[in-house]
């Protein structure tokens, strides 16, 4: 199970922290990869790299997903180099304005996180997945998969730090994963959002490695801890599969089970 040979995995925000990850994930898995993110010279150093390792095809291409011009010329290069894409994931995001409280929050702020973190999910999934019906109504492509990264910040609120633009991004991401879920269903495509909780990659290491959050790791994580390199790997390899097909407009929370306590 879950053999991608053959198979084009797109990821935005593929240059660092969980985009990276499962990129090399899906590589291991044998997918060819379609890397994308503003600092190409991170993705051309993990293309020179993985295709060496494991034996894939890797296109790194400079996108910005807040630019549609920028996501329809993704498209061009993915269309001459493979001719079809089977997933794409939503990774790309961020925040201006973390620590703020909502009292003092800019709307400047607040318009820059919902354009990144929701309105780009939406550009992102709109033209992958018109590019995706059209090559399985070509029999290009048997199958596609959307896969929307959220965070366990859309499903609750949290008392660690003030992030209230994030809350509002993340949780819209994961009711518009139901509304594409339902409307793509019958085009042969899946949409499913995962939801991490807190990982360490290379920017949160030293935060999540104060005592002020090691504590708050024990106290609010069943775990008692983070995750690590790869442990949010399976989630997306799953939802990404050819054999994930009857699952779709789903929320998948991987966070050590912080969101059920």
């Amino acid at each position: 199970m879950f053999d991608y040979k053959g198979k084009v995995v797109a990821i935005t925000g593929a240059s660092s922290g969980l985009g990276k990850q499962m990129a090399e994930g899906y590589a291991k898995c044998g997918a060819n990869l379609v890397l994308m993110a503003r600092r190409v010279e991170r993705l051309e150093a993990s293309a020179r790299e993985w295709s060496e390792k494991y034996g894939v095809e890797v296109l790194p291409i400079a996108c910005d997903v807040t630019s549609t011009e920028s996501i329809e010329n993704a498209i061009t290069g993915i269309d001459v180099k493979f001719g079809h894409v089977e997933v794409i994931v939503n990774d790309a995001g961020g925040e201006r304005g973390t620590g703020t409280p909502l009292v003092d929050y800019k709307k400047e702020d607040w318009e820059f996180t919902l354009n990144l973190d929701l309105t780009s999910v939406f550009e992102v999934t709109k033209i992958f997945a018109g590019y995706m019906k059209k090559n399985i109504e070509a029999g290009k492509q048997t199958y596609g998969r959307v896969i929307n990264i959220a965070s366990i910040y859309g499903l609750v609120g949290n008392t660690a730090i003030p992030t209230i633009a994030y809350h509002a991004t993340k949780g819209a991401v994961v009711n518009f994963t139901r509304g594409a879920a339902a409307e793509l269903a019958r085009c042969g495509i899946t949409v499913n959002a995962i939801c991490p909780g807190y990982f360490y990659t290379e920017l949160t290491t030293e935060t999540l490695d104060s005592e002020y959050f090691q504590n708050f790791a024990k106290q609010s994580v069943p775990m008692g801890r983070y995750g690590n390199y790869g442990e949010l790997n399976p989630a997306a390899i799953f939802l990404g599969a050819e054999e994930s097909s009857y699952v779709t407009g789903q929320i998948v929370a991987v966070d050590g089970g912080y969101t059920c306590v």
